[in-house]
């Protein structure tokens, strides 16, 4: 078995006071994802920069305090990449990937935008670099015997069961057309031709969402989003045998406003 989590820490200093620590203490996981760590790797306590039992590689940013992505893996992998050779976003911590036998492993942290904004510009920039990427990813490592598994926040809901309020969220970032329109090319067989795991294994269900405003009750009323995806090649995917999202049993007990979202492959 190998299993994999993908967690949006919303700052991992902040989340290691709230129980990111004990969290990854006690997690059976191979591979663990971080995006939105927001810190420089000799700003983080001993216990998050390099835990016992795992190798840590840490992406900043080169804006201090701004995304910043890290994997968590239980071996030292055979090759590590930053950055998917992007002039504009390879020093912008959003990107992160490493060889694993069999497979390869990446963090991803996709800009969020902002609809008629410059940082909606920025997002589709980021977006038409990106799938041609991709698409040479799978084809790399398939000539190589690997799998991939692209885990991260991807500020995108692809569908209407991906979000709880849908209708008042058409023209907002993150569920426009444009950018649902570009997860169906990611996901398309002949385009892109990854497969996102968890609706997969669960193709008829509301969400599972992942993230929820910290603003009013919108965790307590489940009144989420499920932007967070791991999104693997389709001989991977096959071999999921179960995904789900590690919600916290109560609002108190939250350490991020989003949630892990974990698969188990059995290799």
């Amino acid at each position: 078995m190998f299993t994999v989590t993908s967690a949006n820490v919303n700052g991992l200093r902040a989340a290691a006071k709230k129980g990111f620590v004990e969290w990854l203490a006690g997690t059976s996981a191979d591979a663990v994802c971080l995006q939105e760590v927001r810190a420089e790797e000799a700003q983080l306590p001993e216990e998050v920069r390099a835990p016992e039992g795992w190798f840590t590689a840490h992406a900043p940013a080169a804006a201090k305090g701004r995304a910043g992505v890290s994997l968590y893996l239980r071996r030292e992998p055979d090759a590590l990449r930053v950055g998917f050779g992007s002039s504009e976003f390879d020093g912008s911590g959003r990107y992160i990937e490493a060889d694993l036998p069999g497979v390869t492993v990446a963090s991803l942290y996709l800009p969020s935008g902002e609809a008629e904004t410059e940082k909606q510009d920025e997002k589709y920039r980021f977006m038409g670099e990106f799938l041609p990427y991709l698409k040479e990813l799978r084809v790399r490592a398939a000539a190589d015997g690997r799998e991939v598994v692209v885990c991260g926040d991807w500020n995108i809901a692809h569908r209407e069961a991906d979000l709880k309020n849908w209708k008042a969220n058409r023209k907002s970032a993150g569920f426009l057309p444009e950018e649902r329109e570009w997860l169906t090319r990611v996901l398309d067989e002949t385009d892109g031709g990854y497969v996102d795991v968890v609706r997969a294994l669960h193709p008829d269900q509301e969400g599972p969402y992942s993230w929820w405003s910290y603003r009013g009750r919108a965790f307590d009323n489940d009144t989420g989003w499920r932007i967070d995806y791991q999104m693997a090649t389709a001989g991977l995917a096959a071999k999921a045998v179960k995904a789900y999202v590690e919600r916290a049993a109560t609002h108190a007990e939250r350490w991020s406003d989003h949630a892990p979202v974990t698969a188990v492959y059995e290799l």
